[in-house]
């Protein structure tokens, strides 16, 4: 059996919930249904997401708004955010585990995270980009921190909680498979509806 990297425990743990409470607002739903409606605008409708690392499905909450017959499923590490995130797409789509471990047989039109690779072990991170390219047939969207080489930044005085650096461009070198379609950022400061200074890239499979 796999042993759980630190950082896993970290986000199963009391700093999973505590992250519950911060993250629940209507504004975060406000500004989450401005960014989708920016993303998703570049590619065809998708009609399955899946999103890893859902926490208690903020994001989609805003895609089901967006997309009222949209498929959703997630996987969330924290039991205490799924048992939220079971009541926004069901029981049956949302799956507890890391993602490293689930098992998922299903493909789905549109695979993305939002402030989740940032908080993974670097250690770790070519095996999740296999999971986003196996479980997408057609778009993987990373909403992340960027940084052109990788860094390690303090979170909340935690060390080794949060790494920045190009996902993106480091999935498709590894995946050349996938093309970017489009990407953006999203400001902190925005007056009607901020996000945590993140940078997103929307890329689809062209083979």
């Amino acid at each position: 059996m796999r042993e759980s990297s630190e950082q896993e425990e970290f986000w199963r743990q009391d700093f999973g919930v505590d992250y519950i409470e911060r993250n629940g607002s209507d504004q975060l739903l406000a500004s989450n249904l401005a960014l989708f409606s920016k993303i998703l605008a570049s590619s065809d409708y998708p009609k399955s997401v899946l999103e890893l690392g859902a926490n208690i499905g903020m994001n989609l909450r805003a895609l089901q708004l967006l997309f009222p017959d949209q498929k959703h499923s997630a996987v969330e590490i924290n039991p205490q955010a799924c048992d939220r995130l079971s009541n926004v797409i069901g029981e049956e789509n949302a799956f507890l585990g890391s993602i490293l471990d689930v098992t998922l047989d299903e493909k789905f039109d549109l695979v993305f995270t939002k402030g989740v690779l940032i908080h993974i072990n670097p250690e770790h991170l070519t095996a999740v980009y296999k999971r986003m390219f196996d479980w997408s047939n057609r778009y993987v969207l990373m909403i992340e921190y960027f940084n052109p080489t990788p860094v390690t930044v303090s979170y909340r005085g935690h060390k080794d909680r949060l790494f920045k650096r190009d996902f993106a461009g480091e999935f498709m070198d590894i995946y050349p498979d996938f093309s970017l379609v489009d990407y953006g950022f999203s400001y902190r400061r925005d007056p009607c509806h901020p996000q945590d200074d993140v940078t997103w890239f929307l890329m689809e499979r062209t083979q």
